[in-house]
């Protein structure tokens, strides 16, 4: 693989690998960009098939983090770590505390949390060799899942309002792929609101619990994907929208907690083609860093919560200029995303020139 000739390392501006002997850690901390602050994204703990899967999966993970904390009007720039491994046997206080001092070497250029296959406990494990973690359970925010759970689900009551016109996601149906944590919160919340749900899981026990709380309907994964619904809502790992996934969706909405849900850009197009509302998954799946971007001395749960709930305007207005300018949803949500970044860019150019 030829890191510098990749589509996605584009405007990154670091990539760094760790290893560390006694442990067995095998890291990648990709910062992507920090025009608007320092870089802050999830660590993913994951058995890749290759390395070259890892670096693929964290340089898209980053930049997808510059969009996601620009769109959401944080002061935060964008950049991920992975480190490589089978999250249930190699995830031990030894390997996430040299993962700590992996990040500590980055002197606060970048800034940890939870993600796919870590959690909050081995998150802490990290913090003992460095402050550079956040979304911790003691004076922080704690486990961000739930705001993203929160925030995922505004962004489809804003896909309805504007895709089905109603208030309401009384009796709509809606297949849900994927019950990790952000997923079965979002069912806890779908559920409440009165949406029958259809879910899937390579996890029996998960989905086994979904049918017990919110009388779910279960079918196989390699089945999600043809169901008859109203809404397909991806909360398991990305690029599920593709030539071949994209035919089969009887949906009319699409919108869940997976990131880099499109495995191509023009397949935001093909959705539009076919009149699926595609809501962009980092807009409405920024949930968790909202919740962490508000830690601090005075940390409040309730203003942060608050600040969640305006994903369902911010999705609103993508899907209004998304129309307006017949263009698809997620090179609209780019758009909203990098003026922000290049305004800010601009401010510190003219900024250095004045004082340079």
């Amino acid at each position: 693989m030829t890191i510098f000739n990749s589509n996605e390392f584009y405007d990154h501006e670091s990539v760094l690998f760790f290893k560390d002997r006694t442990t067995g850690l095998k890291a990648i901390i990709a910062i992507h960009d920090t025009t608007l602050g320092p870089a802050l994204g999830g660590t993913r703990m994951w058995n890749y098939a290759s390395e070259e899967e890892a670096i693929t999966d964290v340089l898209r993970l980053s930049k997808g983090m510059t969009y996601k904390s620009s769109l959401a009007g944080l002061n935060l720039g964008g950049g991920k770590s992975v480190i490589i491994g089978d999250p249930q046997q190699d995830g031990t206080e030894a390997l996430f505390r040299a993962f700590g001092k992996a990040v500590h070497r980055l002197n606060g250029n970048y800034i940890a949390a939870e993600d796919v296959g870590t959690t909050v406990q081995r998150m802490e494990w990290a913090r003992k060799s460095t402050p550079y973690i956040s979304g911790i359970s003691e004076g922080g925010a704690g486990d961000p899942s739930p705001a993203t759970s929160f925030g995922v689900f505004n962004g489809i009551t804003a896909a309805v309002k504007y895709k089905l016109k109603t208030d309401s996601l009384r009796g709509l149906t809606i297949a849900v792929q994927g019950l990790g944590n952000v997923g079965m919160g979002l069912c806890g919340y779908l559920h409440e609101a009165g949406a029958k749900l259809i879910v899937t899981d390579i996890n029996r026990q998960s989905v086994q619990k979904a049918q017990e709380l919110f009388g779910a309907t279960a079918v196989e994964p390699e089945h999600i994907l043809d169901q008859d619904a109203d809404i397909f809502a991806p909360c398991a790992l990305g690029a599920v929208l593709n030539d071949a996934s994209i035919p089969r969706l009887k949906v009319q909405i699409v919108a869940g907690a997976a990131n880099n849900q499109l495995e191509k850009p023009r397949h935001g197009k093909a959705l539009r083609d076919l009149n699926i509302l595609y809501a962009p998954d980092y807009a409405i799946n920024a949930g968790g860093i909202i919740l962490i971007s508000n830690e601090g001395p005075n940390f409040n749960r309730e203003k942060a919560m608050n600040q969640v709930a305006k994903i369902h305007e911010t999705a609103l207005d993508i899907f209004k200029r998304s129309d307006k300018e017949n263009r698809p949803t997620h090179e609209i949500a780019d758009q909203m995303a990098l003026e922000r970044v290049e305004a800010a860019r601009a401010k510190r150019i003219n900024v250095d020139r004045l004082t340079g």
